[in-house]
């Protein structure tokens, strides 16, 4: 009778932790990545949305030969920009990481961040907020 074990074929279990543990460090960067590609392009968005509404605003403006009182958030909102087509903020008239601030009369700080004093009379600010990367919230300023 011949005793020899024959030659079996399979893994051992070190090469099935190896494929583990790489399978497993595959699965942390992406979940490590996976917010920061939502987070820029919620970003995105809203540096999208606030430069449409920045437009629409300006449209109004040389539509209604720089009356501001008639480009109001209402009256841009009704005949230039439809709300509904804004996907991250709103033209709530406070600033929020989902709403934009327009206000006449001014122009963005050196940072691009707040609306200051001493625009023209068809000058405006568009502010809104972004999230920051370790979480909280910046301003953003868009002017006209």
């Amino acid at each position: 009778m011949n005793t020899k074990l024959k030659n079996q074929s399979g893994f051992t279990i070190i090469e099935v932790l190896i494929v583990l543990a790489i399978a497993g460090l595959i699965m942390v960067i992406v979940f490590l990545a996976v917010p920061a590609l939502q987070r820029n392009s919620r970003n995105t968005q809203r540096n999208n949305d606030a430069s449409r509404y920045a437009a629409a605003v300006n449209e109004c403006l040389n539509n209604k030969n720089g009356d501001e009182t008639l480009c109001d958030s209402g009256g841009v909102d009704a005949t230039y920009i439809d709300l509904s087509t804004l996907q991250q903020l709103t033209a709530s008239g406070s600033v929020g990481t989902e709403a934009l601030l327009l206000t006449y009369g001014t122009v963005c700080d050196n940072a691009g961040t707040t609306a200051t004093a001493g625009g023209g009379n068809r000058s405006f600010t568009v502010t809104y907020q972004v999230e920051l990367t370790g979480g909280g919230t910046d301003n953003r300023c868009i002017e006209s």
